[in-house]
């Protein structure tokens, strides 16, 4: 018997290493889930169904579907991340023989400050994953991780598709997360050719997701800049950059970082299982240095003058700091050792015109399930 009402949350996600590198197929990434987290809720209606979002102009909007058992469609046309998202699970659902149904959705989040701008946490992929979550449970689907993931990436690379998908990793994983981004290409090829079933059963070429064994010896802090970043922006731009200097020799530049960046994260992953907080901390550098090589080559501010001085700061303290997802403004990282000074860093933060955000690293639980 099919719940009557549903609800799932997401947390919101942070990058220690490896952003921009993990938008090739195949490359690594290393990201956290925090305890700030958007929760979605879904129940039965009659007539036409409703999207509640703080995220939409009027706070809410209406749909259906024009034809009997079709896709979902919002009355104002717009295929957003939470109508997609049903769109993919419904697909799933109408393979397995079972019909759909009208149903309200709630979008309730905390990814957000209080004015509402955006703490660059990664609400698309977190409202991506829980509206995933709440519809497959609604409809009585059993899906493990690996398959609410392979949905969500279906999903959201159907809106947005520059993504790498880590984001979407770190909310259905959770804790401390190593993931490799899949092949969009072959993906978006198969999609043409198999069904959403087919899909989650078979392997996709490049991806790799997994979570870590979280360490004991550093401890996350996180600093907001006050500015949010366009990810899918900076991430193209940089790309185009790079790929329109390729008669300068870009291109190879561009593969010499990427091949850096694969052998950084694998160090860095090793030493986090390792718990060397020695070693974190020296490949958290080298990421930083590979993302300012790429800066230079793309003519790209990824490092603002503002998260300069956040990892200053954390630098003073005997912490490793960068800037963390695509830069350019939203937040940088600190992982701290023991003999870091935190209250004293965040203070010297805040005297600099960063706020320390409360964040911790969050692990699903059963209870969470």
């Amino acid at each position: 018997m099919t719940p009557a009402r549903c609800s799932a949350r997401a947390p919101g996600k942070l990058y220690l290493a490896g952003e921009y590198a993990v938008v090739e197929p195949g490359h690594r990434a290393v990201l956290v889930a925090v305890d700030r987290f958007l929760t979605v809720t879904v129940a039965p209606a009659s007539g036409r169904g409703r999207i509640s979002s703080p995220g939409h102009a009027t706070g809410w909007r209406s749909w259906g579907r024009p034809r009997p058992d079709g896709p979902a469609e919002a009355d104002d046309g717009a295929v957003d991340y939470v109508v997609s998202a049903i769109r993919h699970v419904e697909e799933l659902v109408r393979e397995r023989g079972a019909g759909t149904r009208l149903f309200d959705v709630e979008v309730v989040s905390e990814l957000d400050d209080p004015s509402g701008r955006k703490l660059g946490l990664g609400s698309s992929s977190a409202v991506t994953v829980a509206t995933v979550r709440a519809v497959a449970g609604l409809y009585g689907l059993d899906l493990d991780d690996t398959s609410v993931y392979k949905l969500a990436m279906l999903a959201s690379d159907a809106v947005e598709p520059i993504g790498s998908g880590g984001d979407l990793a770190a909310a259905t994983l959770t804790g401390w997360v190593s993931y490799a981004s899949p092949d969009r290409q072959w993906l978006r090829r198969a999609r043409r050719e198999r069904s959403c079933a087919e899909l989650l059963s078979r392997p996709w070429p490049g991806l790799a997701l997994r979570r870590l064994r979280p360490p004991g010896s550093v401890r996350l802090r996180v600093g907001w800049t006050g500015r949010p970043a366009s990810t899918p922006r900076l991430v193209a731009g940089v790309r185009d950059r790079v790929h329109r200097s390729g008669a300068t020799g870009g291109d190879e530049v561009y593969a010499s970082f990427l091949r850096s960046s694969q052998t950084c994260l694998e160090a860095l992953t090793r030493a986090l299982e390792d718990d060397d907080a020695r070693a974190v901390g020296d490949h958290i550098r080298s990421s930083r240095r590979l993302l300012a090589d790429l800066a230079l080559m793309s003519g790209t501010v990824i490092e603002t003058p503002l998260l300069a001085r956040l990892v200053r700061i954390a630098e003073q303290h005997g912490a490793a700091a960068k800037s963390s997802g695509a830069g350019g403004g939203d937040c940088g990282i600190a992982l701290c050792p023991p003999s870091t000074q935190t209250q004293l860093m965040c203070r010297q933060w805040r005297s600099a015109g960063i706020r320390p955000l409360d964040l911790s690293v969050h692990t699903r639980t059963e209870e969470d399930s």
